[in-house]
């Protein structure tokens, strides 16, 4: 299980798991507003970070970014190449 603490939004934890493919299961966000998120949830369950990064970039609420723009910065962290 992976968590994330979003900078600037409503919610205030992402937990989510990616298997070795990069597919997203089991995403949920802790606080926010839940219709929304839930339905953000069902939507990448099973994608690949790789597909979700670039729908969900740069989506704006408050505070220049959104819960959906936060769940793509935590993807990225996820997949980007560990330096060593």
């Amino acid at each position: 299980m992976i968590t994330y603490s979003p900078k600037g939004t409503c919610s205030k934890q992402i937990v989510f798991d990616l298997d070795e493919e990069h597919r997203i299961h089991n995403l949920k966000f802790i606080g926010g507003c839940s219709g929304n998120l839930q339905g953000i949830s069902r939507l990448v369950e099973g994608k690949t970070a790789e597909e979700i990064i670039p729908l969900l970039k740069g989506i704006r609420c408050r505070q220049n970014t959104s819960c959906p723009d936060q769940l793509s910065k935590a993807l990225e962290e996820q997949i980007a190449p560990k330096e060593q």
